[in-house]
């Protein structure tokens, strides 16, 4: 997980993707957080993810850096801690200007059932599960 949480932090962007009814949504992300032993990510309530995710909770996370590509796939949890919020917001400082722990549109999830296969050209692929 620690390894998942790094390379989603170094590529900066990552792809999450969701499903509404029958479609594929896809969408940039940024937030990458190790809160009590889960891996987080972060969004507002107020956004259509956030409605997909409660529909459906399963998900997909792509990202690439350097030659290396990193797949997740699981499902997402809601954490309306007050606590796991603040965790993601210390952590990305830069979120604050739009969101705060207290806003009631903050809004992080966990990632359960995860599992996370990095692949390259180079190697054979890793899979690590959490």
């Amino acid at each position: 997980m620690q390894k998942v949480c790094e390379f989603l932090k170094a590529a900066e962007t990552y792809y999450l993707a969701t499903v509404e009814g029958d479609q594929p949504r896809v969408r940039p992300f940024g937030t990458a957080n190790i809160f009590e032993g889960r891996l987080y990510i972060q969004t507002g309530k107020s956004k259509s993810v956030s409605k997909q995710v409660a529909a459906n909770p399963k998900f997909e996370i792509c990202a690439f850096k350097d030659g290396t590509w990193l797949r997740v796939a699981g499902e997402l949890v809601e954490d309306d801690r007050i606590e796991a919020k603040k965790a993601m917001l210390d952590a990305y400082p830069s979120l604050r200007a739009m969101y705060d722990e207290n806003d009631g549109n903050t809004q992080v999830f966990y990632l359960k059932n995860a599992k996370a296969t990095f692949s390259s050209f180079t190697a054979a692929p890793e899979t690590v599960e959490f």
